[in-house]
């Protein structure tokens, strides 16, 4: 890590595994009960949040993606709720929230193709955070028989939409957890022109196995990136909070010989930040910790300016 990174790094909106705010509690106890995956955004004064639901292999996997808003950003009223029935998925994960210039909200959905490897993103769109329908939804990133795509990251900049996705080679069926994610833009967030990887793994690490974008910082020609990592296929699930920077959304480095945020407990997860930028300075994060039952949990930090 150069000097610079190291000052920057300072600065940023990093959750302390033993503090924060629980917004919303897993499903059940024990490991493979999650409440997570989650995507933030603030919107006239209003946090909107969505957020996964999952239970164990076998009892459920991700069967819910869950809409909330809020006014204080940590105790959070439920506005609507996304089964998996309606995708044909076996699977629902991170979902995406955003509001497009015109004032349309859209729910990007990560979906599991039933006895598969595969993943797709539909999109939904809705007049307000609680009218989305799962019945009338686009496909947006189908992937394809190499390729499964899944836990997209969404932002507008007031000229185009970016997206940065996760997404994992299906070549070969024993390393299908492997990850890189890779960029993309838009005129309109709904067809996507891929640039290749933004962020891959790095071998020798603890992120060699696979990242995962989860939030982007965009300020001008800097950008960070917050991922998740793994160093092996044994950690799936169990990712760690890493720091990249770019010199543009397209391509960034991973820094630090360590993972930058981890739990304290059970499998050390602490994965899918969402940091959503406050009026007037300072941050607000989002992220799935794990606890010391194995259960994973939603909490939410605030980071003054």
């Amino acid at each position: 890590m150069t000097i610079g990174h190291a000052e920057r790094a300072e600065h940023l909106p990093l959750p302390l595994p033993d503090a924060g705010a629980i917004v919303v509690g897993p499903p059940g106890d024990g490991p493979g009960y999650w409440a997570g995956a989650p995507s933030a955004i603030l919107a006239d004064g209003v946090y909107y949040l969505t957020y996964r639901l999952r239970r164990p292999v076998g009892r459920g996997r991700g069967y819910a993606v869950v809409i909330a808003s809020s006014t204080d950003g940590e105790r959070f009223t439920q506005l609507a709720t996304i089964t998996r029935g309606p995708f044909g998925a076996e699977s629902l994960e991170r979902a995406a929230l955003a509001v497009t210039p015109q004032g349309t909200w859209r729910l990007y959905v990560s979906c599991a193709t039933p006895d598969s490897y595969h993943w797709w993103v539909d999109v939904l769109e809705a007049d307000s955070p609680a009218g989305f329908d799962a019945t009338r939804r686009q496909t947006v990133l189908p992937g394809d028989a190499r390729t499964a795509v899944k836990d997209p990251v969404i932002r507008y900049d007031g000229d185009r939409w970016h997206l940065w996705a996760s997404c994992h080679p299906l070549e070969d069926d024993t390393a299908t957890d492997r990850m890189d994610s890779r960029y993309a833009t838009s005129p309109d967030g709904l067809t996507w022109t891929w640039h290749g990887i933004a962020l891959a793994p790095r071998p020798g690490h603890w992120d060699a196995r696979g990242v995962r974008i989860s939030s982007v910082l965009l300020d001008g020609d800097r950008t960070v990136a917050f991922y998740d990592g793994r160093a092996s296929a044994a950690e799936n699930w169990a990712e760690r909070t890493g720091v990249a920077f770019g010199t543009g959304p397209g391509h960034f480095e991973a820094v630090g010989v360590e993972p930058a945020a981890q739990s304290l407990d059970a499998d050390h997860a602490l994965r899918y930040l969402s940091v959503v930028e406050l009026p007037g300075g300072g941050y607000r994060t989002y992220y799935e910790i794990a606890r010391p039952d194995g259960a994973h949990e939603l909490r939410s930090q605030l980071h003054p300016a």
